[in-house]
């Protein structure tokens, strides 16, 4: 629950994780990303999940009501907003170590904050965890090619839409509910 995130914010929105990840890790959320837009004006979009990576509408509902009224007191945005809580999602950021364990075999978009032998951007199939970096795969590289990712040096990670990262949340949302005694189809 305390793993802290090695993606972080700048500027105004980490003035806003910084007043919502307690607020979160309170109602046993952890937070995954704070993004503030223009769009609808001003949109304030907070993204938790819990532990096991669930986050259900009540949970987002819940988490609403606990943060808007500390964003009111605290009040770090300097004009009328739209506040947004939402899950990761399944092409979901990537943002702790645990992420990248969780989602090995999976495939990644990842851009750094510093350019790594000449390049900033990289996209291939999770292959783990090695020390402080992540191993990817890459795919327009030939077969075997893994590039060594300094887990410090990402600026954004998130996985890509596939058919096989599809199939595994499928099935993960079926076990989820099998061991919860829910029926497995609705």
């Amino acid at each position: 629950m305390d793993e802290p995130r090695i993606v972080r914010e700048s500027g105004l929105a980490a003035r806003v994780a910084a007043i919502a990840e307690p607020v979160a890790r309170d109602l046993g959320f952890r937070l995954v990303r704070v993004k503030i837009s223009g769009r609808d004006g001003c949109t304030v979009q907070v993204m938790a999940e819990r532990p096991d990576g669930e986050m259900s509408v009540d949970d987002c509902a819940d988490l609403s009501r606990a943060l808007s009224p500390v964003l009111d007191v605290e009040d770090p945005i300097d004009r009328a907003y739209n506040l947004e809580i939402s899950s990761p999602g399944i092409d979901r950021p990537l943002v702790r170590r645990s992420d990248f364990q969780r989602w090995a075999g999976h495939e990644a978009k990842i851009e750094l904050a510093v350019a790594l032998d000449g390049r900033k951007r990289f996209r291939g199939r999770i292959a783990g965890l090695d020390g402080e970096t992540v191993r990817v795969a890459l795919l327009e590289q030939p077969e075997g090619e893994v590039a060594a990712v300094p887990l410090a040096d990402i600026a954004e990670a998130r996985l890509v839409l596939t058919d096989d990262l599809v199939t595994a949340a499928l099935r993960a949302n079926k076990a989820r509910r099998k061991s919860a005694g829910e029926p497995a189809h609705g």
